[in-house]
């Protein structure tokens, strides 16, 4: 990898929250919802997204005659 100093700079941040919540990702959670609301501007949560299914595509007949 190559020595990026914003990677590195937030790879420090990451790691100092983390030992500040002692590595607890609820309350790393829960104190970063406290500062959204904490921030007084507008924060947009959409609805979580359902996986889709997916559905495997049947063999070709050449697939299935060769078999």
């Amino acid at each position: 990898m190559s020595s990026d100093a914003i990677v590195a700079e937030i790879r420090r941040i990451r790691e100092e929250i983390a030992a500040r919540f002692n590595y607890d990702i609820r309350a790393i959670g829960e104190d970063a919802r406290w500062r959204d609301a904490a921030s007084g501007q507008k924060v947009i949560r959409l609805a979580p997204r359902r996986p889709v299914d997916v559905v495997a595509k049947p063999r070709e007949a050449a697939d299935t005659a060769s078999q």
